[in-house]
């Protein structure tokens, strides 16, 4: 198991957890409302909510190199590929749950289109390379909603309590002979907070390859992977957060990261 001074070899993602959107994009979204601070207020939430809340007080591990997208997936999603023009690609229009973001109307053109990757995507891609440098493992820290959302491939079915995206049998982006060993690893070190119906720990249910993951993995040949952690094991029925488990959270997501730093150094 790796020293905390040695965690320095890790770096940890988390490209969602941001509320906050640009002022000439808000504007986009809002139009005059922008002005209105209760309109703002509860449509900035909204976004928050809509993203991975509350993951990077999750993921950030002492002593790791630790790398937040600044801006909301709403923004521009940095787990997608630049160039995914799908629903659910690096720009969307609407929400997961298929709610508009934009006005009726609205028209992205190319070029804001490829003002605001320069400025968002392209920016984050930089500073994940410079990060990169010297480190050994990347983990990307994310959340996902209990039950699959209607812009999603698994809409209304329930999902596990935490899932591991390593890539694919025949493109693992984490060494495919340590699969089962870096599983048993995430077994142990949630299951004090993994509870009730939350108990099962997937490989690939329901997204086999996280794109930060595989994308920096193809270039750099560092072993990366995905972890994704349902909201319910935090959050209310409601949406409010639960601090204690939050905290418990980040602490089994501590004791993970080591484990796991601990396979590839090994």
């Amino acid at each position: 198991m790796p020293e905390a001074t040695d965690r320095d070899r890790l770096l940890i993602l988390t490209p969602h957890p941001s509320g906050a959107l640009p002022a000439d994009v808000l504007r986009d979204m809002l139009g005059e409302e922008i002005f209105d601070p209760g309109k703002r207020a509860a449509f900035l939430h909204r976004v928050f909510m809509e993203g991975d809340p509350y993951t990077d007080l999750i993921y950030a591990v002492p002593g790791a190199r630790f790398l937040q997208a600044p801006w909301s997936r709403f923004a521009v999603d940095l787990n997608r590929d630049r160039d995914d023009t799908d629903d659910n690609g690096v720009v969307k229009l609407m929400d997961f749950a298929r709610r508009p973001l934009y006005p009726g109307g609205f028209v992205l053109t190319p070029a804001k289109r490829e003002a605001r990757l320069r400025r968002i995507w392209d920016a984050f891609d930089a500073g994940v390379r410079a990060e990169l440098e010297g480190a050994r493992l990347m983990i990307v820290g994310h959340s996902m909603a209990s039950r699959g959302p209607a812009l999603g491939p698994d809409t209304g079915t329930p999902r596990p309590a935490l899932t591991l995206m390593l890539g694919a049998e025949d493109a693992p982006t984490f060494p495919r002979d340590r699969w089962d060993a870096l599983q048993a690893a995430c077994v142990d070190a949630f299951a004090p907070v993994l509870m009730g119906d939350l108990t099962h720990v997937a490989v690939g249910d329901p997204w086999t390859t996280d794109t930060l993951s595989a994308r920096h993995h193809a270039r750099t040949g560092i072993p990366a992977f995905g972890l994704e952690i349902n909201v319910a094991l935090y959050l209310t029925e409601t949406g409010e957060p639960r601090p204690g488990d939050i905290r418990a959270l980040a602490h089994a997501f501590e004791r993970f990261a080591d484990a796991a730093l601990g396979l590839v150094e090994g």
